[in-house]
Parts: C-alpha cells; structure tokens; sequence
C-alpha cells in the first residue's frame, strides 16, 4: 500500500527532539504489558529504520536506556523525559513510533492490538515469528 504512505512528523513534550517518519495513514499499534511499556502507558507502531529521521539537532537531546537483553534501545528526550521512539527487541531494525507523539492531523485510523510482553518469548513466537514485523519492546 504504497499510495497510503505519508509523512509523518511528532517528537516529544518540549519539542527539542523532532523527527518524520514515512508510514501509512492508517496503521496497527500495540499495546504493550512489559514492565517498562505499561509503567510508560507506551502504545507503539514499528517502521523500517530507513522510513524514519532524526531532524536538526534533536540527537543532542537523546539519552537511551536498556535493560534485559539490551537490544531494545529505550530512547527519551533528556528534558522531558518523553519516548517518542525507540529500537524495540522485536524489530531492533526497526523503529518503534509512540503513536500518541506524533502530530495531529496525517494518522487516519490507529487499531489497537495488545501484546503479552510479561510472557515476552512466547507471545513474540505465537504472534511475530513469521512476520517482519515485530511488536512490543
């Protein structure tokens, strides 16, 4: 669905980290339960990193957080604390969107599906295995 891309643009709460991201109008998120995405109330959607761009100076903003398997790389803006983004375990070439940080106006539909991160393994294997497209952190 190639025509349905469009760019995005978001960030995070005090707008010194910005970014754009080409992906379709209507997308699928997920709702997390893992121990860092439920504390966060994160509902993300995942794009190939090439799709995404950092703008202007937002990098200097950034500090990351890992834990675990260290290979989801938890990204938050060093003022206000906000993920926007992040590299998630599942798709760790891929980036994961907050899709409540990007602007208004260029997301038309946003479907909600939940993934059991408490039970990580299992529900990646039952759910994305297959797939390129991971979900959850």
């Amino acid at each position: 669905m190639e025509s349905d891309m469009v760019m995005h643009y978001g960030g995070c709460h005090c707008r010194r980290v910005r970014w754009r991201v080409q992906a379709p109008s209507s997308v699928v998120a997920w709702n997390c339960n893992c121990s860092i995405c439920s504390m966060r109330a994160s509902i993300q959607f995942i794009v190939p990193s090439e799709k995404f761009e950092l703008l202007g100076d937002s990098k200097e903003f950034l500090t990351t957080y890992t834990f675990g398997t260290h290979t989801a790389k938890h990204t938050f803006c060093k003022f206000c604390g906000i993920t926007s983004f992040y590299v998630p375990r599942s798709n760790p070439d891929g980036v994961s969107i907050t899709y409540r940080c990007v602007d208004p106006g260029t997301l038309t539909h946003v479907e909600i599906k939940n993934f059991d991160g408490q039970n990580w393994e299992r529900s990646y294997n039952e759910t994305f295995a297959s797939s390129s497209q991971g979900a959850g952190c």
